[in-house]
């Protein structure tokens, strides 16, 4: 067994530390009295209640929310019939270019995506605002649910829907009572991923935004430019204790089916004997 040697320790220590460091004196600074983020002044949460009465910055996370729930929800639907599209539908015309087409905004630059998306839409002189962030949004994030759902569906038992289309059940029923339900941690975990994908996303946003929305990475992005509030340390410590209830919360989760299986199984090899 190879032993965990200094230099592999040093070399993790070392990155783990330029990953969160940055992250931990912002958390710090986000309790810092004075205006000015990189001088200490003595601790207080002053900024965070600046923060929450800071109505452009409230609007622009209602959005923010508002357009990732939407588009991600979508794009798991659209997403997941194009990976059953893909997996079952065998050959057929056009199969090469529906794949390419769908697999395409993996690969293409945000910014171009972005610009593209705005030329269509001035074009068809769609005025901008949420609708066409939502568009925008799911457009980018379909592919990376099917992905997701494609994985799953291939190594799939398709016996167990067999079993369900020779019992009587018509292709829509076997797929919503057999293949769905087992396919739906991989449709889960694609809505998960469009939805962050959808909150974290600037480039495309900022093409395809108007006046009358704003997502909270653009009012972020801009409000930066003019210098670093700490009410954007406060914002920035916020969310990341929101992802790490979110991440504590699915580890112990995980960790509890886990346990819990291994009971079952415990059981069922006792029950045999």
């Amino acid at each position: 067994m190879r032993r965990f040697s200094w230099f592999n320790a040093t070399a993790l220590t070392a990155g783990f530390a330029f990953l969160y460091i940055p992250m931990i004196i912002l958390v710090i600074y986000s309790f810092n009295e004075s205006r000015l983020v990189t001088v200490w002044a003595g601790f207080s949460t002053h900024w965070y209640g600046e923060l929450f009465r800071d109505q452009a910055f409230l609007d622009a996370a209602w959005v923010t929310l508002r357009v990732a729930f939407v588009s991600s929800t979508i794009a798991t639907i659209l997403g997941t019939m194009a990976a059953y599209v893909l997996v079952r539908g065998g050959k057929f015309m056009g199969r090469t270019l529906f794949s390419g087409m769908i697999y395409a905004p993996l690969v293409m630059p945000e910014v171009i995506t972005g610009l593209s998306l705005l030329l269509l839409f001035i074009s068809i002189g769609l005025d901008r605002g949420i609708f066409t962030i939502i568009l925008a949004h799911t457009t980018f994030s379909m592919c990376y649910v099917s992905v997701v759902v494609s994985s799953r569906l291939v190594s799939f038992d398709r016996s167990v829907e067999e079993a369900a289309l020779d019992l009587g059940c018509t292709p829509f029923d076997a797929f919503k009572s057999v293949t769905l339900p087992l396919i739906a941690p991989a449709v889960i975990a694609g809505w998960l991923l469009a939805f962050t994908l959808s909150l974290d996303d600037l480039v495309i946003a900022s093409f395809t935004a108007g006046p009358s929305a704003t997502t909270l990475p653009i009012k972020i992005f801009s409000s930066v430019r003019l210098g670093v509030s700490p009410e954007i340390n406060a914002l920035s410590t916020i969310l990341i204790l929101i992802v790490t209830i979110g991440v504590i919360s699915a580890s112990l989760v995980s960790k509890r089916r886990i346990v819990q299986q291994q009971r079952d199984e415990q059981m069922a090899e006792q029950a045999q004997q």
